[in-house]
């Protein structure tokens, strides 16, 4: 008997997804819960699996294309012990699915164990199908080194090392824009549509930097490597409890802010797919040392492209740290319905000129705003701005208000 399964409902009002790779072929059997595919949100990457034994017989939509929530995605020729226990899967039973975390679709990038391979299908993770899809790699002409020739991220990198020498280079080569470069296009496309404008500041971080010195003892005993940026969250949390018009957000109509239940601040993280930015909810409830451990997590996960959509969604402000590569002063895009984003710099030590007119020697940091010109004008942001870097030149101010 053979049955038509279609893309269940992923969530936040996600109507489409890109189909990027098929994990089983046509005439292959699986098992329940084996992963059938992976499509792409504008978010994350998510994992359908079977949820009936069978075998494949017919796939419905094309690698690159675009499936649609509750239309069929493959069919399926249920086992024999499947049959009494599978319900129509038509359209009607569709239009009632759960979300996507109630019925088995993990929404995220995960390496599990790889569906049985075909004789032309290469093994490897959807991680480093990704990087080949980045690259325009074909992984069968890929020798894998793992057991059963499974193919490795190293793999693919010495493979497109050995096709970039001299003999095997060709004049040029195109790839497309798909999966998290293409959700960056789309949004950054209609971000410039908002008037908006930046400021910037130096930030002098002596004091900072003597009492991050004082604590990282502490926190290496904890298993946690301290870094300013905790600090920089910590106080942002504490200036956006002075200044709430900061942290709300601007709904499509442009006409009512929402002002949230908490300071959620998501952090740019820099990974081999595209710039994600993974989410600190309730940053006021938060420690210093517990939001050591949760950036480590959450900057872990999505190098390794494993966050969920949760982990991804309701940031109500953001930070860039584009210090970390070694930017002393950027212009940092607006990401609607958020009305503003900090772009840290590159930590300097350099001269200035104190209250006696002595040169001195200052650890200084270059901070730059965007916001959205709609909402917030140049004297909101400069204030905001004034008691965020009061609690980070004068690190007792913000020790004194943690509780």
């Amino acid at each position: 008997m053979k049955k038509d399964f279609f893309l269940p409902d992923i969530g936040e009002g996600i109507v489409e997804c890109e189909l990027v790779e098929w994990l089983v072929t046509e005439g292959e059997r699986v098992e329940e819960d084996q992963a059938i595919c992976d499509v792409m949100t504008d978010k994350a990457l998510v994992q359908i699996p079977a949820v009936h034994a069978g075998t494949i017989s017919r796939l419905y939509v094309k690698k690159g294309e675009m499936a649609k929530v509750h239309a069929p995605l493959f069919e399926m020729a249920l086992a024999e012990a499947e049959k009494d226990d599978a319900g129509d899967c038509t359209n009607a039973d569709q239009e009632h699915a759960e979300p996507a975390s109630d019925i088995g679709v993990g929404a995220v990038i995960s390496e599990p164990a790889c569906a049985p391979s075909s004789e032309n299908r290469a093994v490897a993770s959807p991680a480093v199908r990704r990087l080949a899809r980045e690259h325009n790699v074909d992984l069968t002409d890929v020798p894998g080194s793992g057991d059963k020739g499974r193919v490795y991220k190293e793999d693919v990198q010495a493979w497109l090392q050995a096709q970039s020498s001299p003999s095997r280079r060709s004049s040029s080569w195109r790839e497309p824009v798909t999966g998290v470069r293409a959700a960056m296009a789309r949004h950054m496309s209609a971000s410039l549509g908002i008037p908006r404008f930046t400021f910037c500041e130096e930030f002098y971080l002596d004091e900072l930097m003597a009492l991050k010195q004082q604590l990282a003892g502490e926190f290496e005993q904890q298993g946690v490597k301290l870094t300013l940026l905790p600090f920089f969250i910590k106080a942002l949390s504490l200036a956006l409890s002075d200044h709430p018009l900061l942290g709300a957000r601007l709904e499509e109509n442009g006409q009512t802010l929402v002002y949230e239940d908490g300071h959620h601040v998501g952090v740019a993280v820099d990974t081999p797919s595209g710039l994600l930015v993974p989410v600190l909810h309730h940053c006021e409830d938060k420690s210093l040392l517990t939001l050591s451990r949760e950036l480590q997590r959450l900057s872990a996960a999505a190098r390794a492209g494993r966050l969920t959509q949760g982990e991804l969604q309701g940031a109500t402000i953001s930070l860039s740290n584009i210090g970390m590569l070694g930017g002393t002063v950027s212009t940092p895009v607006v990401t609607p319905p958020q009305l503003a984003i900090a772009a840290m710099g590159r930590l300097q030590r350099l001269p200035r000129f104190d209250e006696q007119d002595q040169v001195v020697a200052r650890q200084l940091m270059t901070v730059c705003w965007s916001a959205d010109h709609r909402v917030i004008d140049g004297a909101t942001l400069a204030r905001f701005n004034r008691c965020w870097q009061d609690y980070l030149e004068q690190p007792g101010r913000m020790l004194a208000r943690l509780h």
